[in-house]
């Protein structure tokens, strides 16, 4: 397993119901979060989520771990 730290960017509702999350790699605002720059590497992380319930759990400027587990 592999975890890393993002933090949401913007979330961008549709007429549709759907949603654009957008998210980066934290890089700084704690000692963890250092910690996690350190390991995770730079990018962004967009999902389309077409679950309403799901979009309300991203908060813009809240700070998520992602777990990379193999399927």
């Amino acid at each position: 397993m592999v975890r890393a730290k993002f933090k949401v960017n913007s979330v961008k509702n549709y007429e549709h119901g759907a949603a654009e999350v957008m998210m980066e790699p934290i890089s700084s605002g704690s000692e963890e979060n250092k910690h996690f720059w350190k390991y995770t590497p730079s990018g962004t992380l967009s999902m389309w989520i077409d679950n309403p319930d799901a979009v309300k759990q991203f908060v813009p400027g809240q700070e998520y771990y992602l777990d990379f587990i193999l399927a």
